[in-house]
């Protein structure tokens, strides 16, 4: 099996299964000893793709009086909360920017509300009522370059998206391209070489099988924006303290293969598992998970990578 991003030959690191949401079977990791790239190996044809995130994968229900624009925050509390692992909050005022990936559009709301031309892609339906409600300008579908004239983009923004896609490649030449020279970059994904994914070993919540297909190292990372005519300008771990909340009541419901995560499919726990569940609400609310979550990003090994790519 070969690296998808170095084409290095890669071997087994082990396997995983849907540890949310019950899709069946079980789905190879690779490691790349060469770039530190990890992989699923998982191969859906378009009718696999469609019963994976409609059936599967829940998609939102949130009505449209539940869509609030995110505030510009600075100072000691939002750092606290890691509220910076969002690409969209390090976008400037007044600019011309893509989210690629922009969900229920609370992006596009920021953006806008700051002065910016803002552009939104999104696959999945629900973004249609909230654009028609407010008049975003949102492609409903996959990123598609070729719908934007080359160039045209000051800023393109991915949250949590490059993990999803089978070929991070020609996603990443695909932003190049509506890039303006000097033009910038901003993507999340997670970190499977920091802290998180070697404490908590396969029942990590970030391997998110078989969702999220690729795993990127910072040297992954910078062999991927090279060939994609892009340069790694800066790079750090900035994650949101919910993550280790998460991850513990995922830990508190954890399901066997083939079935549905209670905690994740917000379905009504056990007698156990509530009680575990309450523990750990409590721990988190006098914030030991956010003094965690700091200490681990502060030395570069937190579960969220924020990356700064620029075009030359």
């Amino acid at each position: 099996m070969r690296c998808p991003v170095c084409e290095k030959e890669c071997s087994p690191a082990g396997s995983l299964y849907d540890d949310r949401y019950g899709y069946p079977g079980a789905f190879p990791l690779y490691g790349c000893a060469s770039c530190g790239h990890k992989f699923l190996k998982a191969e859906f044809s378009e009718g696999d793709l469609r019963k994976l995130y409609s059936e599967y994968y829940p998609r939102s229900g949130r009505s449209l009086e539940s869509y609030i624009v995110p505030e510009e925050k600075a100072g000691l509390k939002p750092w606290f909360q890691g509220d910076m692992c969002s690409p969209f909050r390090w976008v400037p005022e007044k600019v011309k920017v893509l989210d690629i990936g922009c969900g229920f559009g609370e992006s596009l709301g920021y953006y806008e509300k700051r002065g910016c031309e803002a552009y939104g892609v999104e696959a999945d339906e629900n973004i249609r009522r909230v654009a028609e409600r407010f008049g975003f300008k949102v492609h409903v579908g996959l990123f598609d370059p070729d719908m934007y004239k080359e160039n045209f983009f000051d800023y393109v923004t991915m949250a949590q998206v490059i993990e999803h896609v089978a070929d991070p490649l020609a996603n990443l030449k695909g932003a190049a391209k509506v890039l303006r020279p000097g033009g910038t970059l901003i993507l999340s994904t997670p970190n499977s070489n920091g802290w998180g994914a070697r404490f908590f070993g396969r029942k990590w919540i970030n391997w998110h099988a078989p969702y999220h297909l690729q795993h990127f190292s910072i040297k992954s990372m910078r062999i991927a924006a090279e060939n994609a005519g892009l340069e790694v300008k800066g790079w750090r771990t900035v994650t949101s303290s919910e993550w280790l909340y998460y991850q513990w009541l995922h830990l508190a419901a954890y399901p066997k293969a083939g079935e549905p995560s209670p905690f994740w499919s917000q379905k009504e726990l056990t007698k156990r598992q509530g009680r575990l569940a309450g523990v750990i609400a409590w721990l988190h609310a006098r914030k030991l998970n956010h003094f965690v979550t700091r200490f681990f990003d502060s030395i570069g090994m937190g579960d969220n990578f924020v990356f700064v790519l620029t075009k030359p």
